[in-house]
């Protein structure tokens, strides 16, 4: 029977049915093959619906919104002005300011493919008009934009919680991420110095850069990207000082994005709202309904013992914590460049997590060594999705850049063993 299901799942995925689809069928599936299996078409509805009745998952949707209507807002480019201001008269300070522009946007939008297109969209060009090779930065945004769904507020973190029974809470999930995420961003700004001592830089048209930057004077930058630069801090302060939870940390970041999109950069208007009300709607819906069907299947492998079986699969082979998180981390490493985000975390939170937390692993430690290896599975080869999101905007192939991101990609993984083996960088804050 188990192997019916995963065999149907998988080769739907392959045909090329939508993930959803091929979710809920394979849910319905162990019924039709024996009848008497207690997962019937009442218990798998009521699954489904129960899937989206929950107060946390509306923060996905709202954060979803909020990201949007940043973006709107022109939010990338004037974080970006601001850390070029600072930083880009340094060696490798225009490619480093890509970086933390992608890890402070990634706090606004929870999402690693918004923050490609958002900030690969502005940063890709400038690169190009520097000077710098375009395979570079092409990679070095695909690879720091996965940046966006560790550092909080991330909406696979949210997922993550609210799969995980109660066992990690989404606010210190959001704690959790803000180490690793600083972490993972400062090995890529090295990776940046490392490749940019090697292969040289166009000082002379950077410096005219940074020059007409710092022209109308630091104050002037700061003062026009000080709105953008306060929007992590207003939703992860009111989260962190006890002000607000994180379903309504989302509403706030809402409220806030139209305040400055409206009021002060002056990028929209109140006519747009709708507009953007229906995008969010329409990004959401194919999401919901995977979160819905992710949870039906995953009781249903519950009522199949999968569980159980795969915990009694790995305790035989992993004999402690360090070779169950080596073993972890290249499962999940090959499961990140199939599978989505979403269905992922749905799918693998109920089946590891007990065994996870069976050899002493805290649950919220976990929580984040699977979100980064999800995030590093978003810019593997071949199939990973920031790669067909900014291949694109370089005019080259997702293979061919795929290529050039290998060596920012040793980088991300040090960072992961990091994260792996001292819990301390994950639980620092919470």
């Amino acid at each position: 029977m188990l192997a019916l299901v995963f065999g149907a799942f998988v080769g739907l995925m392959f045909l090329g049915i939508p993930i959803a689809a091929a979710i809920g069928f394979s849910s319905f599936l162990p019924q039709f093959v024996d009848p008497g299996f207690m997962g019937n078409a009442n218990y798998i509805l009521r699954a489904v619906v129960s899937g989206l009745d929950s107060a946390s998952i509306l923060a996905v949707p709202l954060f979803m919104l909020s990201g949007a209507v940043m973006s709107m807002g022109g939010v990338s480019k004037k974080l970006f002005d601001v850390f070029a201001v600072f930083i880009g008269g340094f060696r490798a300070g225009m490619p480093c300011a890509v970086v933390v522009t992608c890890l402070f946007y990634g706090a606004i939008s929870g999402s690693g493919v918004a923050t490609c297109a958002a900030v690969g969209g502005m940063c890709i060009p400038v690169l190009l008009e520097l000077g710098y090779d375009k395979k570079f930065s092409g990679a070095i945004v695909a690879s720091a934009s996965a940046l966006g769904i560790i550092i909080p507020p991330s909406i696979p973190f949210v997922l993550y919680g609210i799969n995980s029974n109660g066992k990690a809470s989404v606010g210190d999930l959001f704690k959790a991420g803000v180490v690793p995420g600083i972490l993972i961003a400062a090995c890529l700004m090295l990776y940046c110095v490392i490749f940019c001592t090697r292969n040289g830089e166009d000082k002379v048209r950077i410096q005219a850069h940074v020059a007409k930057l710092r022209a109308n004077g630091y104050l002037s930058v700061l003062r026009e990207g000080i709105w953008a630069l306060l929007a992590p801090v207003v939703i992860l302060g009111g989260i962190y000082s006890g002000l607000f939870t994180p379903t309504e940390a989302a509403c706030v970041s809402v409220f806030y994005a139209l305040f400055v999109s409206i009021f002060i950069y002056r990028t929209m208007k109140f006519s747009d709202i709708l507009g953007q009300l229906k995008g969010a709607v329409a990004s959401y819906a194919p999401m919901g309904l995977m979160v819905a069907f992710a949870v039906a299947f995953g009781r249903v492998l519950s009522l199949l013992d999968v569980p159980n079986m795969l915990a009694d699969i790995i305790t035989a082979y992993c004999h402690n914590g360090v070779i169950f998180l080596l073993v972890l981390n290249a499962v999940l490493f090959v499961l990140g460049m199939f599978m989505d985000t979403t269905s992922a975390i749905i799918i693998l939170t109920p089946m590891l997590l007990t065994t996870a937390v069976s050899f002493g692993i805290n649950p919220v430690h976990f929580g984040v060594v699977l979100i980064v290896n999800l995030a590093l599975g978003m810019i593997s080869p071949p199939i990973g999705i920031n790669l067909f999101v900014a291949a694109p905007l370089i005019d080259v192939s997702a293979g061919a850049l795929g290529k050039k991101i290998i060596t920012p990609m040793l980088f991300f993984i040090a960072a992961l063993l990091l994260i792996t083996y001292i819990p301390g960088l994950s639980m620092a804050l919470v």
